[in-house]
């Protein structure tokens, strides 16, 4: 089923491929974002892009809100008038906090609206072809029901997997293992070649353990050349998920001493011009040049 008209709000860099992979799919789509011009590729396909979300909100009956954290969405919703989200379904798909999703169903649903979360996993690639791994909160079957067809334009097998919260939580912990991952391999990584051992060697013996993960290869050339290129998932916002981790552990009573000293790791690798690179750029805050080779 195709027949719903979604809004995107919110362009960036997973927001312009996902809205792309919607008309792709059949969907009638507009836009809103502050920048227009940062929509190009959307407005070259003859998607409308307002720059007040209210004149996008009002083309539509499903919302996705793809905004940079949960201040901006509430700023976007500050700014509809009374009514504007009556009879129509929201769906959260950026990454924020379990308890800032729940507050937003709270208050998306006193507007009249259906709400759910539906974070993913995955990048621009997987975005623009439709592969991404969608993981929906929701309060009500009901309303994972009504956002399906459009969650599954998105990515082939959308998971109902809780209640609003519980998607939220899963993305987190989901980026936690990107940042602590990519923290201990760089270290492992660093250590090793400082002692000269050939990485090939370190490498084929990991791949051969347990302890291998995929993603261990994928980063491997970028952290070996230093050219961290642009990036899908950039420094400056796998930070924030790290921030943000910090503060759905310490709401859950759990314990992550190590968060703080990842989070500054990625602040160094910020504040050496490294914030739009790469994620795995965190190589060069834990394995620097010796002063020799700079």
């Amino acid at each position: 089923m195709a027949a719903s008209r979604v809004a995107l709000l919110g362009c960036g860099l997973m927001g312009q491929p996902m809205g792309l992979r919607l008309l792709q799919a059949g969907f009638s789509v507009v836009a809103y974002n502050r920048t227009v011009a940062r929509a190009s590729d959307l407005a070259a396909e003859g998607v409308t892009v307002h720059n007040a979300p209210a004149a996008a909100v009002a083309e539509a009956d499903v919302l996705v809100l793809m905004l940079s954290d949960a201040g901006a969405i509430e700023a976007v919703l500050d700014e509809l008038p009374d009514g504007a989200l009556d009879g129509r379904c929201v769906i959260q798909m950026a990454t924020i906090l379990p308890a800032e999703s729940r507050a937003l169903a709270q208050r998306v649903r006193a507007a009249g609206a259906c709400y759910l979360e539906a974070p993913v996993l995955g990048s621009i690639p997987e975005a623009r072809d439709g592969r991404l791994l969608i993981m929906a909160g929701a309060d009500r079957e009901a309303d994972f029901v009504r956002a399906r067809p459009v969650l599954a334009a998105l990515g082939e097998t959308p998971r109902h997997v809780g209640a609003v919260g519980q998607g939220a939580a899963l993305k987190l912990a989901f980026n936690q293992l990107i940042a602590s991952l990519t923290a201990a391999f760089s270290l492992s990584l660093g250590l090793v070649r400082r002692e000269g051992v050939e990485v090939d060697t370190f490498m084929d013996i990991l791949r051969d353990s347990a302890l291998y993960a995929p993603t261990f290869d994928k980063k491997l050339g970028k952290m070996v050349s230093g050219d961290f290129g642009t990036a899908n998932f950039p420094v400056k916002h796998l930070l924030k998920d790290v921030r943000l981790t910090e503060r759905a552990v310490e709401d859950a009573g759990l314990t992550a001493p190590w968060l703080p000293l990842v989070a500054g790791l990625l602040e160094q690798a910020a504040e050496a011009g490294l914030a739009d690179a790469d994620y795995s750029a965190l190589y060069t805050a834990i394995a620097p040049e010796p002063p020799g080779k700079r």
